[in-house]
């Protein structure tokens, strides 16, 4: 009887603890409402532009970012996991409702297109397709794609057209150890490893990758 007893709880600890797994995948998997999402925009334009194309360049495009990537920083802003002195109150009073709405709404948009220049474009080729091996910094291509798609499922972000220098800053930031957000210190330990140069030219390149979604 007191093994019978002990197999119960174990099987009723194990069945909590899948449904609790399996609630918090749906949760993470909730998709909010486009519609909503653009009604409640209105305040997100004045930077990032009535088309999610951001109006000035230290700010993101947001038009067609991953659904999964706005809902997941925006939270971190709310939460303080990360940290902007105008984001941070912004989203402040979000709900979760409220973030899975404007990610929805984002998401739906057409990415905006970006141009590269010349100048330093194929030494950020180079990092972006193939890293810096003698610096031990992996190639962006193997968790943002070849055409800077990104990968929505990891909730790693479309790259493709964002501003030169957005993209700068916030690599500078990861290099500072002032952001510290992203999966398992990925873009931390490898942003430390760039030079002020190299990190000019990754982000120009990928201004200018065309994403297939573009």
């Amino acid at each position: 009887m007191t093994r019978f007893i002990t197999i119960l709880s174990i099987a009723t600890r194990t069945g909590f603890i899948l449904s609790a797994a399996l609630l918090a995948l749906g949760t993470a998997n909730a998709a909010g409402d486009a519609a909503a999402g653009q009604a409640k925009s209105a305040v997100c334009a004045a930077c990032h532009g009535a088309d999610g194309k951001a109006l000035v360049p230290n700010y993101p495009n947001l038009a067609g970012q991953h659904a999964s990537y706005i809902s997941k920083q925006l939270t971190d802003y709310r939460d303080g996991n990360r940290v902007n002195a105008l984001m941070t109150g912004q989203a402040a009073n979000l709900t979760d409702e409220d973030i899975l709405d404007l990610a929805a709404y984002y998401s739906s948009m057409d990415p905006i297109p970006g141009v590269a220049v010349e100048e330093n474009l194929a030494l950020g080729e180079s990092i972006y397709r193939g890293g810096i091996t003698s610096e031990g910094v992996a190639a962006c291509i193997a968790c943002h794609g070849p055409a800077g798609e990104g990968n929505p499922a990891a909730a790693y972000p479309l790259l493709a057209g964002q501003n030169v220098q957005y993209t700068i800053d916030q690599l500078t930031l990861w290099r500072a150890g002032e952001r510290s957000n992203d999966p398992n210190n990925m873009m931390s330990s490898l942003s430390h490893r760039l030079t002020d140069t190299e990190i000019a030219a990754v982000a120009n390149y990928i201004q200018g990758l065309y994403s297939a979604a573009n």
